[in-house]
């Protein structure tokens, strides 16, 4: 990953204020290039209800996907300032494009407060030290690829990512739904805890709708299945410094009725666990025409 392509995930970030509670973010870049990649509606319109609230750090967010997003085109995203209470703020966003929504979310804000301390451990997996990472993987699995997605797979992306025991990209085996991996961004060293919280929750789209494919041996590459994401829910726990290596830990505990439902856990280097993750996908078969 080069400097600029970490630096256009910045700049995607850093939304536009267009008017009270109107905010204008860039639809072009980051991981995709077909169409919008979810993350990155999602942490825009994080970062547009975060320019709302001041004072307060985000605990939870909730998103429904509508709509494909269009790469070509800025989104909008309106802010609706539901509460501000003595301790909690809520926010409701609305990203538009060509006149219709394409993401509503909610994400409720609150002030630092002490109390009982508790959480699951992180599981024992090998580190990110000595494992490929994701360009490594995609040079060396190109050439099985269908030359019409090879150059949206080789683009760099911005998000440093190693699986920790990835699968065949063409014929994968069905495997266990618990998968894991490594990601960060160096660039987010220094970054305020607004644009942490926007990095880690671009990032949390990444993978997860994949392990609800695991159990089938299933892939996007093979032409069986549709998928897309069809909400998303994510709680932060503790500070986040994306700078670092974080493990994300996730499983797919039900799959059934053309949707798969994901989990996800995100602990920092040092075991402690920052955000949690939930979201149910589109798992539809392709029948093909006789």
């Amino acid at each position: 990953m080069t400097d600029a392509v970490a630096q256009e995930l910045l700049d995607l970030l850093d939304i536009e204020q267009l008017e009270v509670d109107l905010f204008r973010g860039i639809g072009s870049g980051g991981e995709t290039s077909t169409r919008i990649f979810g993350g990155h509606v999602i942490a825009q319109a994080l970062m547009a209800a975060y320019r709302t609230v001041p004072d307060r750090t985000c605990h939870s967010l909730h998103a429904y996907f509508i709509r494909p997003g269009d790469p070509a085109i800025p989104v909008i995203y309106q802010v609706d300032r539901a509460r501000d209470g003595g301790s909690f703020t809520t926010r409701r966003v609305v990203a538009i494009q060509h006149g219709k929504q394409i993401l509503n979310m909610s994400a409720s804000f609150h002030i630092d407060e002490d109390g009982w301390d508790y959480q699951h451990r992180m599981p024992q997996v090998d580190g990110p030290d000595g494992l490929l990472n994701r360009e490594e993987l995609r040079d060396r699995d190109v050439d099985q690829i269908p030359e019409k997605f090879r150059k949206d797979f080789l683009r760099q992306r911005p998000i440093e990512l190693r699986e920790v025991a990835p699968r065949d990209i063409i014929q994968p085996e069905p495997a266990d739904d618990r998968n894991h991996l490594w990601f960060r961004m160096e660039a987010a060293r220094g970054q305020p805890a607004m644009m942490q919280h926007c990095l880690l929750a671009y990032a949390s789209d990444m993978n997860l709708l994949g392990s609800s494919l695991r159990p089938h041996g299933l892939t996007w590459f093979k032409g069986e299945v549709m998928t897309a994401s069809l909400d998303h829910a994510m709680w932060f726990h503790a500070p986040v410094q994306f700078d670092d290596w974080h493990l994300y830990s996730m499983d797919a505990p039900f799959t059934g009725h053309a949707r798969g439902f994901n989990r996800g856990s995100i602990f920092n280097r040092n075991g402690v666990l920052v955000a949690s993750t939930a979201q149910e996908g589109l798992m539809r078969p392709i029948k093909r025409k006789k």
